[in-house]
């Protein structure tokens, strides 16, 4: 259009680092972090990430898009701050696993070709075995910085190493903060679970970080000055943006080391908590919790809950003890939450219940995503809304990842058709609504029928006796595969499989409900989700329950 015009004054690229540089202006003496003792104002944050960025600007790193500083440590203030202090350097923040062991650590460090390593004291062990590894290669071994706790002796064997608080302290106020010349730089390098292959490495933008930040601002219903409990790791996908969105609206952090039951009780009476995060393995962990630890909230805590479908048991139990459950659902890809169970109102008179089921889909995209859809993976056509006929669920907009390093075949295959993606089934409900099914990898399909593992661990979940369920396909001479429920039952609980059977026959039709069940504990991933390809293994060594010509029971 004539008179239009493109410049300074209209365009500068959107990063996260303006949250930070906002809320030292507008929210400078309010508290930024708590941490135990240790507090923080917004002002000191700025200031804080800024002298450490001019550190690591010092040290030679920053000046180059590929330059990496990777971070293995849990969820303490330097975790917080290095989120805004590496972008500001003008380097790319990896936030690394801290379940990972020395070999995975040596293996992801290799493939970032990270500058820097800055560590926790915690896991100095598991840095410098991976650094051990690294020293036997030909891969330039990254810079160590120790992160150590105020209070807590250096390690003997920590001498010599750079310190966390001595860059802070000796690094310029007046430095100059590079922020991105384009807004599609990367902000982050994160790395998927790589349960069944070697993890891959998500590239997130500037512009998705900012956008997905905003975004979860608007999931968490967060106004002003939220105090947000810190559940989720912040190495997983960037703490789902939160770090970022807190200091948008000038938040409170409230960092713990470890999560407990105990400590999330205790932080929300404490610091009067206004909201948290967590998989639904910390919702589980809340309601199994002893009446001991349990506290009166001081008010209503909302929840955002993601990683894997919630069983709706666990959001009404959750909610009798005043926690707000929202759920919200994405993938490392899409920089964490990227669809949301938008609450109508009409649903408030409905059985709690029925209340609990609906909260665990998965909704509709956030306002920062453009596209969500579940479409047939042949024709690339939407399937019929109808909540029986089943596709890929697939994503598209700013907020999906730039792609993997150093994989473009892989890249191209996320991104065929123009949509991301998931490998995640699901059907669309007909107010529009998805819900997950299940991992196209993990569906049953026996005697022809699909049986949904997600909604049969629902049902055994229910189960009073029942901590923790995971399904997989048991191979079958006669029907293909049959349900094979692993079980993790409460300390002081019992149950038999057959009470486990009968439970599930019940409840739903017979052909879905498990015909083997094994009472053990789960194996997990370093993301502590459940590592089905390991129970896949066990089913198929059982062997198969029938032989050929038998006649269905």
């Amino acid at each position: 259009m004539e008179g239009s015009i493109r410049c300074s004054a209209n365009y500068v690229p959107l990063t996260p680092i303006s949250f930070l540089e906002r809320a030292a202006l507008v929210y400078r003496h309010r508290l930024s972090l708590i941490s135990g003792d240790v507090t923080y104002t917004w002002t000191q944050t700025h200031q804080r990430c800024i002298r450490l960025a001019s550190s690591i600007s010092q040290l030679g790193v920053g000046l180059s898009l590929r330059h990496v500083v990777a971070v293995l440590a849990p969820n303490v203030p330097a975790m917080y701050e290095l989120h805004f202090a590496v972008p500001m350097s003008g380097a790319v923040l990896c936030t690394l696993n801290t379940r990972h062991d020395s070999t995975m650590v040596s293996l992801l460090l290799k493939h970032s070709e990270a500058k820097l390593l800055f560590v926790d004291y915690q896991f100095l062990h598991i840095a410098q075995g991976a650094l051990q590894i690294l020293s036997k290669t030909t891969t330039k071994i990254p810079h160590l910085v120790l992160i150590s706790e105020c209070g807590h002796p250096l390690p003997p064997h920590a001498k010599g190493t750079l310190i966390y608080e001595d860059l802070v302290a000796k690094g310029n106020l007046q430095f100059v903060v590079r922020r991105p010349k384009d807004e599609w730089d990367p902000i982050s390098l994160n790395y998927t679970s790589g349960t069944t292959s070697n993890p891959k490495g998500v590239i997130y933008s500037h512009r998705g970080a900012y956008l997905n930040s905003l975004a979860t601002v608007l999931l968490n219903e967060m106004r002003s000055m939220p105090l947000y409990l810190w559940c989720v790791p912040m190495f997983h996908c960037n703490g789902w943006c939160l770090p970022w969105a807190i200091a948008a609206q000038g938040g409170t952090n409230v960092c713990q080391r470890s999560v407990t039951a105990e400590g999330i009780f205790d932080n929300i009476f404490k610091h009067k908590v206004t909201h948290m995060g967590g998989a639904p393995t910390v919702l589980n962990m809340i309601i199994n919790s002893s009446p001991k630890v349990q506290k009166p909230l001081p008010g209503k805590v909302q929840v955002m809950t993601g990683g894997a479908p919630p069983p709706p048991d666990v959001i009404f139990r959750m909610e009798e003890l005043g926690f707000n459950v929202t759920h919200s659902y994405g993938l490392t890809e899409t920089f964490g939450p990227a669809s949301i169970c938008t609450w109508k109102p009409e649903w408030d008179n409905l059985p709690q219940d029925a209340q609990a089921k609906l909260k665990a889909r998965q909704g509709v995209a956030h306002v920062g995503m453009e596209g969500l859809d579940v479409k047939d993976p042949h024709t690339m056509k939407s399937v019929p809304a109808d909540a029986k006929t089943m596709g890929e669920v697939m994503f598209r907009g700013n907020t999906v990842m730039n792609g993997y390093l150093k994989d473009l075949k892989a890249t191209q295959e996320a991104f065929k058709g123009g949509w991301f993606w998931t490998g995640d089934l699901g059907v669309k409900h007909p107010d529009g609504y998805i819900e997950l099914k299940d991992r196209s990898k993990d569906i049953i399909i026996s005697g022809g029928e699909n049986i949904s593992t997600i909604e049969l661990e629902g049902v055994i979940f229910s189960h009073p006796a029942v901590f923790e369920a995971a399904v997989v396909g048991r191979p079958d001479d006669y029907w293909g595969e049959t349900p094979c429920a692993f079980v993790k039952l409460k300390e002081g609980c019992s149950a038999t499989s057959e009470e486990i059977i009968q439970f599930c026959q019940n409840r739903l039709p017979r052909f879905m409900a498990p015909r083997t069940v094994v009472f053990t504990d789960l194996p997990k991933t370093s993301t502590g989700k459940t590592q089905k390809f390991v129970l896949r293994e066990k089913a198929k060594a059982m062997g198969s329950l029938t032989k050929k010509n038998t006649s269905r029971l």
